[in-house]
């Protein structure tokens, strides 16, 4: 409720006013003195003043008024003033008003008049006070981007804006986070930005890429491992818990992490203690957790490949990257940054990396701008130079009138040469046909589907499929 506030030294006025403006759903306070006026809106809040010209006995000069309007505008500028008096001067109203007065008015008083003035003014104050909120936290939150530490992050876009804003709102606790998006779009860098502007950043920040472990070694190197826990253990060797005590763990690919494993991690999570492999002595630590994955893991959930419980503490606060083909506003900025600013780079070239798909997100435009700065014949840029093709005419007419997501140019040369899209989560039939193409070998097939060999073997192991070369 707005309040208003009521300055007049005759106290029938200031009970008359209060009543009408308390009819009409305003709370109202009064006094009867400047000193007093002044006191009251440097300690409470108040939405609009109406204000007398005059306040001793014989007194019509308005001079009083005028020393308390300037006081009030200088201590709360914005604040809507409504000036009041029997003896009205021409000259004091034009001055003062020019000043920033918002309503003159004669006594005695006409109630419609001055409740209406009242509704206006009290309506524009309070979307001038709002803008000025917006203003402030947008100003807060530029100046909070301005100090904070983005990692060498490049982007330009809104999408891109909001995780990164979460990602820094999220840095200053110590809770788990866990980073989803598609190979290639960044999680790595949100995960930097994280551990750089939290508490913890000068203490051990370890990455951990699960996806490129090999299973059988993969709770040796999380867990640690006494000599002799298992063949080739010659010596102690230090998990990665261990290492980032007091510090931050990073787990990429964590859905790739075997059911046993996801057993151990619950119970770290849960009570800081494990075992090495091979010992009984119980061990604790102190480590924020950061995870990661382009996994839908509530599928493998429903399918019994990851535990619910496991989830829900990792799964904390979730930090969602959009593929680059939602960010469209990225683009440019990420090729200037790749290629930096001594080539040119045309028109219709700039619209074709805009509208290309970028499968393989900013990993895939960073492996395209290395290709152009290396194959360029000159320092102007042409789509060949990025190896991006033009669909044919008619199928970019067909495609633009349909969906925006039809793009005017289609894969690159990388793709078509291995003739295999990238995919971030391929199924048995399709590493199937890729082990069929590429005769066995596992490097190409890896390399087709962006993965590394060890990744693939996981999935191949998952899906029961064997090495014929082995």
């Amino acid at each position: 409720m707005d309040t208003i506030l009521i300055v007049d030294d005759n106290h029938a006025v200031c009970q008359a006013l209060a009543l009408m403006v308390e009819l009409h759903d305003y709370h109202a306070i009064f006094c009867h003195s400047p000193e007093a006026a002044m006191d009251i809106v440097s300690k409470k809040e108040i939405s609009l003043v109406i204000q007398d010209m005059n306040f001793s006995r014989d007194t019509t000069s308005g001079e009083e008024g005028k020393q308390l309007f300037y006081a009030l505008r200088q201590l709360q500028p914005n604040l809507p003033i409504i000036l009041m008096t029997a003896w009205t001067q021409l000259e004091t109203a034009v001055e003062l008003v020019k000043a920033g007065a918002a309503d003159y008015m004669g006594k005695p008083w006409d109630d419609a008049k001055l409740l209406n003035s009242i509704s206006n003014l009290l309506s524009i104050y309070r979307l001038s006070q709002q803008n000025h909120q917006l203003s402030r936290i947008h100003s807060d939150r530029m100046s909070a981007i301005n100090d904070a530490n983005l990692c060498g992050l490049v982007f330009a876009s809104g999408a891109m804006q909001r995780c990164v804003d979460l990602a820094l709102q999220v840095a200053r606790s110590d809770v788990s986070v866990m980073i989803t998006g598609p190979n290639g779009a960044g999680k790595d860098k949100i995960a930097d930005i994280l551990q750089a502007n939290s508490p913890l950043k000068a203490n051990p920040f370890i990455k951990v890429n699960i996806g490129a472990l090999p299973m059988d070694l993969l709770e040796a190197e999380l867990f640690g491992a006494e000599a002799g826990a298992f063949t080739g253990a010659n010596k102690t060797r230090v998990g990665r818990f261990e290492a980032a005590d007091g510090g931050t763990l990073f787990l990429d690919e964590i859905g790739n992490l075997p059911l046993s494993g996801q057993v151990k991690l619950l119970r770290v999570l849960q009570t800081g203690e494990f075992e090495r492999l091979g010992s009984h002595q119980t061990r604790k630590v102190n480590v924020r957790v950061i995870s990661a994955t382009n996994a839908d893991l509530a599928d493998d959930i429903a399918n019994g490949r990851f535990r619910e419980d496991l989830y829900y503490r990792l799964n904390v606060i979730e930090l969602s990257v959009p593929p680059l083909k939602q960010r469209q506003d990225d683009i440019l900025p990420l090729v200037t940054h790749f290629m930096g600013e001594q080539f040119i780079i045309n028109k219709s070239t700039q619209q074709a990396l805009i509208n290309h798909c970028w499968s393989g997100n900013v990993r895939e435009l960073e492996n395209a701008c290395k290709r152009a700065a290396l194959l360029a014949k000159s320092t102007q840029l042409t789509i060949d130079d990025f190896g991006l093709i033009p669909l044919p005419t008619s199928q970019m007419e067909a495609g633009s009138s349909h969906n925006h997501e039809s793009q005017s140019y289609s894969t690159s040369l990388v793709e078509q040469q291995d003739n295999a899209p990238l995919i971030n989560e391929p199924d048995k039939q399709q590493i199937e046909a890729a082990l069929t193409q590429h005769n066995g070998v596992i490097a190409r097939v890896a390399k087709s589907f962006g993965l590394s060999r060890q990744a693939l073997y996981r999935r191949m192991d998952k899906f029961g499929i064997r090495d014929t070369k082995s």
